[in-house]
């Protein structure tokens, strides 16, 4: 199977760090880094990750805007969105679930089953 390659966007730079050491080293994936829902989108474009890890609270544009954008745009539609945020609820699962989500990750995430988390969300099989 190729290397899956992911795109963290979070305006938290120790937040970036941590996920992706995480994923490269526990699941062997690559990783690139956006520190705005508006680099993100730029990188998704150009990048084309299998799976977006996307922090809902950010300045400017939020990740729910950002997500509608990259759900808008015919380059990144098909990219699965994981939220990474720190307000998890059943109605909130529900409602990112019902514009398209994959799912949703509780930040603080443990950083030792943050890959686990991605790949369940997406339907990969992580085996090493």
């Amino acid at each position: 199977m190729p290397m899956k390659r992911i795109l963290v966007v979070d305006n938290e730079q120790y937040i970036q760090e941590v996920a992706k050491i995480c994923l490269e080293t526990v699941a062997g994936w690559k990783v690139e880094t956006a520190g705005s829902g508006k680099e993100g989108i730029i990188k998704a474009e150009t990048y084309q990750p299998d799976a977006i890890l996307l922090d809902v609270m950010m300045p400017d544009m939020d990740g729910i805007a950002t997500f509608e954008k990259l759900q808008a745009n015919p380059l990144t539609k098909a990219i699965p969105v994981i939220l990474l945020t720190a307000k998890i609820q059943a109605s909130d699962r529900r409602r990112y679930a019902q514009i398209g989500m994959n799912g949703a990750i509780a930040k603080p995430f443990n950083p030792l089953e943050l890959a686990q988390q991605v790949a369940a969300a997406v339907g990969w099989n992580l085996e090493n």
